[in-house]
This record gives C-alpha cells, structure tokens and sequence, in this order.
C-alpha cells in the first residue's frame, strides 16, 4: 500500500491540491495528483504486472482504494464512505470502479483482458463524509480476486490435515460437521467463510511500509497498543526490536501522552525512507492484535484457514505434501549476507530461479535472518513454481512469515461470520468486529504457511499442525494478511 498525498480542503466546495508522488516498490502501487471538488475526490493510480484473464485462472487484480480524512480541528483521523453506486465513480481506460455494498473502499482494476502495467490513470471517487475543513489521504492495496468454485480441502499427508474432502455450495450453504471435516476440527456452520465464494485476498503480506502508515493514522493511545516501545521514545527509536529486519522507528517522538508519533521506515540509519530502508519488507513482530487491528482499519478481514487453502491450491486436484505453488518441490532461500545490510534494496532478488523458491529454515533467531521483500521471487519470466506463487498468483503463502488465519480447530474460531472491518478501531487500537478472535486473547487464530526459521513441513498447504496456535506475544516470524 503506499499513501496519496497529504492536502487541505479549506472549504467544502473550494479544491487545494498537494503535490509529492507516493511511490511503493513492494505492491508497485503509486498514487499521485489527490485534488477534491465538492464530494469527489480524485487521483491517478498506477501499478505494474496487472492482468485480467479469462484463461486459467480465470481472475483478475486490483487495487483496494480507500479514504481517510483528517478533521483540521481535533487532527483525528476518520475512515471515509465512498458512494456504492457504480455511476458515481470514473476512471479512465483501461481501468473501472467496482465499489462494495458498505461503501468502505472500491476495487480499482481493468474493465476489459489484457495485462501488463496500468500507467498513470485518473480516477475520482464520490465521498460520503459530512461538511466540514479535512486534510485527506488516499490508500491503494495490491489485491488479487479469488473466484467462486469448488475446492479440495486436505491432503492425506500433512500434520493434523482435514479429511481430504471437496468444498462446494452445498457445504457452504449447509455448514460441515467436524466428522466431516476431521483433522481436530470442530463443526463450521454456513455463516462460517469456507472458501467457495469469491474473495479478493491481499497479493503481499503487510509491509513494513503499510504498517508505519497505519501508524501513523492512529491516536498516541491507538500508537502504545500497535508497537511494542511507547510512542514517547527518542527520535530512532525502533517500533519493535532491533533485528530481523524490522527497521520501523520512530521519527518524531509523541508527546504528553496525547500527541501521536510519527514513524517511519530507517533500515539503515540516517536518512529516512531511502530505497534501502525495509519498506518492501514484509512487517513482523506483528501479534494477532496488530494485525486484526490493521485490517479493521483498511475495511478488509482477516481469512479463514479454509480459505487459505482455496487461496493456495485453487479448483485443481490436491496433491499429498504440496507447497501453495501446486508440487513437492521446495528450494531454500534465505538473507546469507547478513541483517539489514543483506540484500535490503527494494529490488533485492534472488537468480536464477529454481522450482519452489521459498524463504524457510534457517532454524535461528538470529538477527543475521528475517523475511525477504514481498514478490522477491517473480519475474517477467517466472512461472508459478518458480515464483512461489499460488494458483491464482497470491505471494509468499508459504514461508517468509507464518500466516494468521481463523481456525476451525475451537468454537472461538468457527464462530466468525467473515464480516469486514468498518476502517475504524476502540480507544485502544483494538479491532472491534465482534465475531472476529480477540485481538488480546487471540483464541480462534492459529497460524499457517510456516515461516523463515522452521523446516518446510510447516510451509505444506495443507499442515494444520499450528492451525489452533492462539499466540498472542509478538514473534520474529510472525506477519499475516487480509481478505475481502
């Protein structure tokens, strides 16, 4: 995700524009030129590798737009409602608006098959917000959609795998038993999101980049709960830890207890946001809380571990002990020069390609190691194997860091209804959607897809051997990402 601009409306029918292009090498998502008239806000979007195709797999990507406004006078930030009528938006060609019924954001993608980069393309949005002096920022995440359709669920092989069964309508308009689920699984009933219906899941794990944007959005209370040092820390003081990568810190201290810090990404000390300073990372030491907290935030939620295996494996047939790229094969790929000096540009890559590349093993916490940039193994000449791809061309699934998903392994998990984030968050900085795990507790999360430390056994699709793994404490090796 990468920000618009930061600019003034002074007045509800009068336009100020800011000028600074926002740039962002890890979902390739820029967002330049925000002006406001009246209630539309408009931009010009661009990102690269975008495709629309109706060969397998039959998908498409987009951009998951949506507004904060700032009120001038108490300086907090507010998530804007966006019209869900399709008329009320435009975009220039290639590209169309697809709003969502609760008006939290809009799907930004190509309107007709094709592929390759969306240049620079004005799009204006009609905002439902009341009058009044705002500053604005606009927020673009890389999505990629899922269709509906069937899918295998297991694979024979894997620890604690469910029953090697196959998803369909009926079963998610009927519910499952745990008998038929198997794999210490509890019953999931039809409002549980099972995987069958379309979703557009996040292409990349939560950057470090995205994260010191949400950050930076919150209250200093909202700050204390999303960081591990107190917003009150000296200028370059690190979020979370010093190591594994993690170069988030603080760039001017909060204040009072009240007024918030501002972050932001300085891998290599010095000056801040340099193409060498992590943004393109992906974010760890981030809790279940942190990142139930992010997507409540950005409207969108988290997934369920059956929809992490549509994710990996698509309608295609399971294959025992498969990786989310579709074989067995797995070829190990980690930081060797060392911490942050190790291959921290924003174009880090690894060559040549090999089937299977993925992040995993290491089998230290060692500050040598951490995850590797997001969409480090595509190419414009990879494959899926050799990119680590999904089937539908989802990143990093496996490896890098565990993923945080809701299980169906406790009551807890199997009561989520899949219900979105509003875009705002408690007085704490805590997700407040009432079937979603608790963000303090984390019961009903579990963890999937393995990470950079641990053998490959846990980067399997269909591995539920952490599945009901309710971590609460902030880890290395844990980031995570979100559906809609």
């Amino acid at each position: 995700m990468k920000t618009n601009k930061l600019f003034k409306k002074l007045a509800v029918m009068f336009t100020l524009i800011l000028g600074l292009a926002a740039v962002s090498d890890a979902n390739n998502v820029t967002i330049t030129g925000t002006s406001v008239a009246g209630s539309n806000i408009t931009f010009n979007i661009s990102w690269d590798n975008s495709w629309n195709t109706n060969l397998a797999p039959n998908n498409w990507d987009a951009v998951w737009v949506f507004v904060k406004y700032q009120d001038c006078a108490t300086r907090l930030w507010a998530h804007a409602g966006l019209s869900n009528i399709a008329s009320d938006h435009t975009a220039g060609s290639p590209l169309q608006v697809d709003p969502v019924t609760d008006g939290k954001g809009v799907f930004v993608r190509r309107s007709a098959l094709g592929g390759g980069a969306v240049t620079s393309t004005s799009v204006t949005l009609k905002m439902t917000i009341p009058a009044g002096t705002y500053n604005y920022k606009v927020f673009g995440i890389e999505m990629v959609n899922v269709p509906q359709g069937n899918f295998d669920i297991g694979d024979g092989t894997s620890a604690s795998t469910y029953n090697s069964i196959n998803i369909t309508a009926t079963s998610q308009s009927g519910g499952l038993t745990a008998a038929a689920l198997g794999g210490a699984s509890v019953a999931v009933p039809a409002a549980f999101p099972m995987g069958y219906n379309s979703i557009y899941c996040m292409k990349y794990e939560i950057t470090q980049e995205q994260y010191v944007e949400f950050l930076n959005s919150l209250t200093y209370d909202q700050q204390r709960s999303r960081t591990i040092n107190d917003p009150i820390g000296a200028a370059g003081t690190y979020a979370f830890a010093n190591g594994q990568r993690n170069g988030i810190r603080i760039s001017v201290p909060g204040n009072n207890s009240a007024l918030p810090a501002v972050y932001a990404c300085d891998a290599t000390p010095g000056v801040e946001n340099n193409a060498n300073d992590g943004q393109n990372i992906p974010a760890n030491y981030l809790s279940w809380g942190d990142i139930a907290a992010y997507l409540d935030w950005s409207a969108l939620r988290p997934m369920s571990e059956m929809e992490f295996e549509k994710i990996c494996r698509g309608p295609v047939a399971r294959i025992a002990g498969e990786y989310p790229w579709g074989s067995t094969a797995i070829t190990q790929v980690y930081n060797t020069l060392g911490g942050m000096a190790g291959l921290l540009t924003a174009t880090e890559s690894y060559s040549p390609a090999s089937n299977g590349m993925c992040c995993y093993g290491v089998g230290s916490a060692s500050t040598a190691y951490g995850p590797l940039r997001a969409g480090i193994f595509a190419t414009g000449s990879s494959g899926r194997a050799s990119a680590g791809a999904t089937y539908y061309g989802v990143m990093e699934m496996g490896g890098n860091l565990w993923e945080r998903t809701v299980t169906t392994g406790n009551a807890t998990g199997a009561a989520y209804t899949g219900v979105a984030g509003d875009g705002t968050l408690d007085a704490a900085g805590e997700a407040n959607q009432a079937t979603w795990p608790s963000g303090t507790t984390a019961t009903g999360s579990g963890l999937r897809g393995g990470d950079y430390v641990n053998t490959s056994v846990y980067v399997r699709t269909s591995d539920r051997g952490s599945a009901s793994s309710a971590v609460t404490t902030r880890s290395y090796n844990q980031g995570g990402r979100g559906v809609r």
